[in-house]
C-alpha cells in the first residue's frame, strides 16, 4: 500500500503499459484518474472498482487543449490534488503508411510531436505547479528505446521520445527543491496490442536485438514506474530508466 491516500493521474490507461500501471497503483492504495481517448478506459476503471479500488474514467483526446485543462481540473476536484502523474500517450506515424524521413509528410510529424511530446508538456504544465506549491509530487513520463536504437521510418517518433527525456531532465532540475521528482521510463519491445500485430519475421528480428531474447510484459514497465513514483525513489530525479531486457544499452 505504498500509495494509500494518494491521487494518481494516468494517461493512455485503456490498454498496455499504462493500464497495467493504473491497476497496480490502485492495488497499492491510490485513487486513480484513468485518461484515454478510447472508451475502453472504462474497462480499466471497472476492474479497479471490482477489486475494491477507487478510480474515475475520463475519455479525452490529450491534444484537445481546452478539454485537457477542463478534464484535469475535474479529476483533481473529484479525487483530490494529484500526487502521482504518469504521462503515457504516444504514437508513431508508421501506421499511416509513412516511409523513411525523406519521403515522410510534415503534417504527420506535427501530429506525432503534438501527441507524444507536447501533450506531456501541457499536462505537466497544468499539474506540476500544484505539486510544487504543496511540496510533494512524483512525475513519470514514458519515453521509448526508439531514440536510443534508431529504426528506419520512426524519425518523428524518435524525435518526440528523445524530447520527452530532455524535457523530463530540465523540469526535474527546476522543481527538485520543491519536493517534486520527475523521471522517465523508456520501454523496449513490450507485449501490447500494437506489438501483437508484428508478423513473425518482424518479431524474430526484434527479439534478436534483445539480450534477454523475448518481449517484456506491460507489468515489467509498470513495476519500474511504480518504483519511481514511490517514496522509495525520493532521492532519484532527472533519470531515464530503460526497461528493455538489455536492449537500448548506452
Amino acid at each position: 500500500m505504498r500509495f494509500e491516500g494518494k491521487t494518481a493521474i494516468v494517461t493512455a490507461a485503456a490498454s498496455g503499459i499504462c493500464r497495467a500501471t493504473a491497476l497496480r497503483l490502485a492495488r497499492e492504495g491510490a485513487k486513480v484518474a484513468a485518461i484515454d481517448v478510447s472508451p475502453a478506459v472504462e474497462e480499466t476503471v471497472a476492474q479497479i472498482r471490482a477489486s475494491g479500488g477507487s478510480a474515475e474514467a475520463y475519455i479525452l483526446d490529450v491534444t484537445d487543449r481546452s478539454h485537457l485543462a477542463e478534464t484535469l481540473d475535474r479529476a483533481e476536484a473529484r479525487l483530490g490534488p494529484c500526487d502521482v502523474l504518469v504521462n503515457g500517450v504516444g504514437r508513431s506515424s508508421v501506421g499511416k503508411g509513412g516511409g523513411e524521413f525523406c519521403d515522410s509528410n510534415p503534417e504527420d510529424w506535427a501530429e506525432v510531436l503534438d501527441l507524444s511530446l507536447t501533450s506531456q508538456m501541457l499536462i505537466c504544465r497544468r499539474i506540476v505547479p500544484g505539486m510544487r506549491t504543496r511540496g510533494y509530487g512524483r512525475v513519470v513520463n514514458i519515453s521509448s528505446v526508439s531514440w536510443l536504437m534508431p529504426t528506419p521510418r520512426f524519425a518523428d517518433y524518435a524525435a518526440a521520445k528523445a524530447g520527452v527525456v530532455g524535457f523530463t531532465r530540465v523540469l526535474a532540475i527546476e522543481v527538485a527543491r520543491h519536493g517534486v521528482t520527475v523521471n522517465a521510463v523508456s520501454p523496449g519491445p513490450i507485449e501490447t496490442a500494437a506489438t501483437a500485430k508484428h508478423p513473425p519475421e518482424t518479431r524474430a528480428r526484434v527479439e534478436a536485438t534483445i539480450p534477454m531474447g523475448h518481449y517484456g510484459e506491460p507489468e515489467d514497465v509498470a513495476a519500474a514506474i511504480l518504483f519511481l513514483a514511490s517514496d522509495e525513489a525520493r532521492f532519484i530525479t532527472a533519470q531515464n530508466i530503460v526497461v528493455g531486457g538489455g536492449r537500448g544499452i548506452v
